[in-house]
């Protein structure tokens, strides 16, 4: 067996290099308003929201709401509630049913209208 040779000695590590400054960053580009789906000339609505494939928008100057169920979109007239939420049967069904000023408002008890 032959005897171990010595180690080399290390050699000097290079001094670190300073960090480039950080770029600037770019500025972020506005966010766009999602397209209406509802029909325009309703405006924009005073809230919406949506659950698996149902969405909706409400308009709460012009009395409406617009519910698009699947791709079929359908326009109520709300009458004097004011809506203020939104459910959905989870067991199943499709019964949908608003929270209003005047307790909850179920989605068939509404006129559909133009």
């Amino acid at each position: 067996m032959e005897p171990m040779k010595p180690m080399e000695p290390m050699k000097p590590m290079e001094p670190m290099k300073p960090m480039e400054p950080m770029k600037p960053m770019k500025p972020m580009e506005p966010m766009k308003a999602p397209d209406a789906w509802w029909p325009k000339d309703l405006g924009t609505p005073s809230s919406s929201g949506s659950q698996n494939d149902t969405r909706y928008a409400y308009f709460d100057d012009r009395h409406r709401l617009v519910v698009d169920s699947g791709g079929q979109v359908t326009t109520y007239d709300t009458g004097s509630h004011r809506i203020d939420g939104f459910g959905q049967q989870q067991s199943g069904g499709s019964d949908m049913s608003f929270a209003s000023d005047r307790g909850p408002v179920d989605l068939k008890s509404l006129k559909a209208v133009g």
